[in-house]
């Protein structure tokens, strides 16, 4: 529990650095680009190399894809029903079914699981939610946002000009090849800055302001992300018959507040910004309450 309160404490330590005026309206961005550049790849190069492949791995690989799936039939489905906006329903087909499985995912897992978690939480992150925000996400953005339709070379280049998934690459390939002692530690090191650098970076972007015409989209997509996702997740395991530590964590990732990439990648495409905001900011919040009881809850 010391670093789930660690994490708060950070949070809210952003949030009081964003009032400080020496500080630059982007430096949310440039601390996510560390984060993305150093810090992550790092945790992937030092905590991949532990895995022991079996079909449990399984689980952590397809859980992101179905429950996006999932949560995209939800979000069309309740468009309809409430008379969303195109906007307002391209915004939320973003950060409802994608989830914040590495900058708030990881240091959860870590929080709740412990090291040994972390492995899985970097499968489920980088084979699950960024191949979907790198397909998915970028025809979500072309078809609502009116942007330039993404071709195959544009969903590749993304998928091969991304960092951690370069790590995560190397990382797999060299499982057999024994790192130095030094570089391990180096890679250790650099990956447990992570969760510091990334809580500061979410907490200095959070704002509490939202437009009326936009609180009922932010109550059912915080609903659908925090509640209903994973309590489907759940279900299906327990249905299933399969436990353990790999099925946990994938359940677990499946409770995590939106996507922070996938809501400036929305935002960016003029989606509804300020529900992005909020989907990201209040959902942060809100699931150190959802992610503690989704935790009692799990087949360990």
């Amino acid at each position: 529990m010391d670093n789930f309160l660690l994490i708060f404490i950070l949070f809210a330590l952003g949030m009081v650095l964003a009032r400080v005026k020496d500080f630059p309206e982007n430096t949310s961005r440039v601390l996510n680009l560390y984060v993305i550049w150093v810090a992550l790849p790092g945790l992937v190069l030092a905590k991949i190399p532990d895995l022991v492949f079996s079909n449990a791995l399984l689980t952590p690989i397809i859980m992101p894809w179905l429950m996006c799936g999932f949560s995209v039939v939800l979000v069309l489905l309740l468009s309809r029903l409430f008379g969303w906006s195109r906007s307002v329903t391209g915004g939320l087909l973003m950060v409802v079914p994608l989830g914040n499985t590495s900058f708030v995912g990881i240091p959860m897992v870590e929080a709740f699981f412990g090291d040994q978690g972390v492995p899985f939480a970097l499968l489920y992150d980088q084979l699950g939610s960024f191949l979907t925000l790198s397909t998915y996400g970028a025809v979500i953005v072309a078809f609502y946002g009116g942007t330039e339709a993404p071709t195959v070379r544009m969903i590749i280049k993304r998928v091969v000009t991304f960092p951690p998934f370069w790590a995560l690459v190397i990382a797999l390939v060299m499982r057999s090849w024994s790192w130095p002692g030094p570089m391990m530690t180096f890679y250790s090191r650099v990956g447990d800055t992570l969760a510091p650098v990334v809580m500061v970076a979410v907490g200095f972007q959070f704002r509490l302001s939202l437009p009326a015409d936009q609180r009922q989209p932010l109550i059912v997509g915080l609903l659908l992300k925090l509640v209903v996702t994973p309590l489907v997740a759940l279900a299906g395991v327990t249905a299933l018959g399969v436990s353990g530590l790999p099925v946990a964590v994938s359940v677990f990732e499946a409770g995590m507040p939106s996507m922070i990439t996938a809501g400036a990648v929305a935002t960016a495409a003029g989606l509804a910004p300020p529900l992005m905001a909020g989907m990201v900011g209040f959902g942060i919040l809100f699931s150190v309450v959802t992610l503690s009881i989704l935790f009692s809850m799990l087949p360990l």
